[in-house]
C-alpha cells in the first residue's frame, strides 16, 4: 500500500516513514502543508497521515481542499492531545479517523490498517481468499494450512490484491500503491514479483488464485 504522510516534525516523520516501509508500505513524505497538498492532488495513494498544525496550509485547509475535489483517499488526523475542536473540524470536513500524540506505532498500524480494509470486502485483519489466508496484522500467510513464505514487497503485493480481490489490476496501478513517486513505472519489477507469489502460493494447487489478464493486469481470483 502507499501512503503519504504529511508532518512537518521532521523527525517524527522519519520515523513513522521508516517504520512503515518496515511494514512494507511505500512512503512519501511532505514536511509543510504546500508540498503536502501538491502530493495529495497529484501522487495517488491509498491512505494520508495527516498532521493538523502545519506550516504555509493547514491540515484542515488540505482536507476541505482535497474533498471539494473529490479525492477520497482515507485521511488520518494526527492531533494534539487536547485538541478537541481541531478533532471535531477535521472529523466534519471528511477526516476519517483521528490520532493524538503522543501515539503507539502499534495503535498507528491497527487504525491504517482499519482504513485500508473500509472500502473493500475485508472487516476484520484476516483476509480470506479460497483456501488462502492473510493476517494483516502479523504479515503471516497461509495456503491450504501451510506457511508461505514472502519478502516485505511480496507481501506487501498480494495483501492490496487480496484486498482488492476479483478486481483487474494493471501493472501501472500495483506499481503505483507498492512504490513511492520516484519509481520507474516501465520497470517489469511488477511482473517479476508476480511471478514470484505465484511460485509460493500457486505450485502445488489444483485452483490457481492468480490469474494474468491479457492487456489489463492481474487479478488475485476467489
Amino acid at each position: 500500500m502507499h501512503l503519504l504522510v504529511v508532518e512537518d516534525e521532521k523527525s517524527l516523520a522519519d520515523i513513522i516513514k521508516k517504520g512503515l516501509e518496515e511494514e512494507g508500505y511505500a512512503v512519501d513524505v511532505a514536511y509543510d502543508g504546500e508540498e503536502g497538498l501538491f502530493m495529495a492532488e497529484h501522487e495517488p495513494s491509498d491512505l494520508m497521515i495527516l498532521d493538523i498544525m502545519l506550516p504555509l496550509i493547514d491540515g484542515i485547509t488540505i482536507l476541505k481542499r482535497i474533498r471539494k475535489a473529490g479525492i477520497k483517499t482515507p485521511v488520518l488526523l494526527l492531533t494534539a492531545r487536547d485538541a478537541v475542536p481541531d478533532k471535531v473540524a477535521g472529523l466534519d470536513s471528511g477526516a476519517d479517523d483521528y490520532l493524538t500524540k503522543p501515539f503507539s506505532f502499534e495503535e498507528l498500524l491497527a487504525r491504517i490498517r482499519a482504513l485500508l480494509r473500509r472500502d473493500s470486502e475485508v472487516r476484520t485483519s484476516v483476509i480470506g481468499v479460497e483456501d488462502l489466508t492473510i493476517d494483516m496484522a502479523t504479515h503471516q500467510v497461509q495456503r491450504g494450512g501451510r506457511w508461505v513464505q514472502l519478502s516485505a514487497r511480496e507481501y506487501a503485493l498480494l495483501e492490496y490484491m487480496a484486498l482488492n480481490r476479483n478486481k483487474a489490476l494493471s501493472r501501472t496501478t500495483l506499481s503505483e500503491h507498492l512504490y513511492d513517486h520516484d519509481f520507474d513505472l516501465d520497470s517489469n519489477v511488477i511482473d517479476v514479483f508476480i511471478n514470484r507469489i505465484r511460485n509460493k502460493v500457486d505450485r502445488g494447487f489444483k485452483k490457481n488464485l492468480i490469474h494474468t489478464l491479457r492487456g489489463a493486469g492481474y487479478m488475485l481470483k476467489g
